[in-house]
């Protein structure tokens, strides 16, 4: 979700749902400790519950960069070992980390000791050649030994080699089952599964069958009003669906904060084009959106413009 899951993003995101685990895209830990990126980790308190998600293979860098992140507020620090792409795979980031387990333990067992905060791990069931039924119970015990109590399995291969990053997302074969069964074998562990999975009731069915948490990505971010909308009551038992319309209005003072900062519209809006995904009008929202927001002084009134398209009769009904 890199270039995706954004400050604006997230934002946007915890308005839908107040109970989601929201994850930033990837932040390197060399951009962090070695170039001073600190402003990578900036987010707003209404987005928490929060994790950072980093990359690496330095154990004692991954251990800074996880301070870092614990001092910003982070309630989370994720390793990703599962993104496949080749600028990710330069840099020994990502899902080439599956070959290296024991890397990996060293850099979970370094994080642990440098924060209070959580660790976790993000990672595929195997890369390349890879047995997945062989290496994907090997690496989880020894992440497990190192500290960490909570994983997401992406439940496909990667392969790292001839397969692009979206490629990566849909040919290899997703094994759910494989995921279940390191559930029973790992009893104490918090396990989520991620991969192919685009509704609620996909969703609920996992929680059901006996995992512990199920990560949406491209779903929630292109359909948000399906997924992170309906979640609380849903998924977690709290509160009612959020209106997509009272959104688009509690948007606005978070809007009008950023252009005063000297920020562009369109680094909000792009986040927010499917929000009536499927509904009457949702074409002209999106329209209105990407063709207003990019204008030289692009202000609210291109949102309320937009949700005109969509909902004519709310536009000037006041926020709950």
């Amino acid at each position: 979700m890199m270039d995706w899951t954004d400050r604006h993003c997230r934002y946007l995101h915890r308005l839908l749902s107040s109970n989601a685990l929201l994850y930033t895209e990837m932040v390197t830990a060399p951009a962090l400790v070695r170039g001073g990126a600190l402003h990578l980790l900036e987010f707003s308190p209404e987005e928490h519950p929060v994790a950072l998600q980093l990359g690496g293979s330095d154990p004692e860098e991954l251990a800074q960069a996880a301070m870092l992140g614990a001092e910003a507020g982070y309630d989370e620090i994720n390793l990703n070992c599962g993104c496949p792409s080749d600028r990710v795979q330069s840099g020994t980031f990502g899902a080439v980390l599956m070959k290296d387990p024991a890397r990996v333990a060293d850099c979970v067992a370094a994080m642990r000791a440098a924060v209070r905060v959580e660790v976790t791990v993000k990672c595929r069931i195997g890369v390349d050649e890879q047995t997945p039924e062989e290496v994907l119970p090997d690496f989880l015990d020894r992440i497990r030994a190192a500290g960490c109590q909570r994983v997401t399995i992406h439940a496909r291969k990667a392969w790292l080699q001839g397969l692009s990053p979206k490629e990566n997302r849909d040919i290899p074969p997703l094994d759910y089952e494989l995921v279940h069964r390191m559930k029973g074998a790992f009893p104490d562990m918090h396990i989520s599964i991620n991969g192919g999975i685009a509704s609620l009731a996909e969703a609920r069915a996992q929680l059901e069958a006996g995992l512990d948490g199920v990560m949406i990505g491209r779903a929630a971010y292109h359909q948000p009003t399906d997924i992170l909308a309906e979640a609380d009551p849903l998924i977690f038992g709290t509160g009612a669906a959020a209106d997509p319309v009272d959104v688009v209005r509690k948007m606005l003072p978070y809007i009008d904060r950023h252009l005063a900062a000297g920020g562009r519209l369109h680094q909000i809006t792009r986040h927010m084009l499917g929000l009536f995904a499927g509904r009457p009008g949702a074409r002209g929202w999106r329209r209105a959106l990407s063709e207003g927001a990019v204008r030289d002084h692009a202000g609210p009134e291109v949102v309320l413009e937009a949700l005109a398209r969509v909902a004519p009769d709310a536009v000037a009904a006041p926020a709950n």
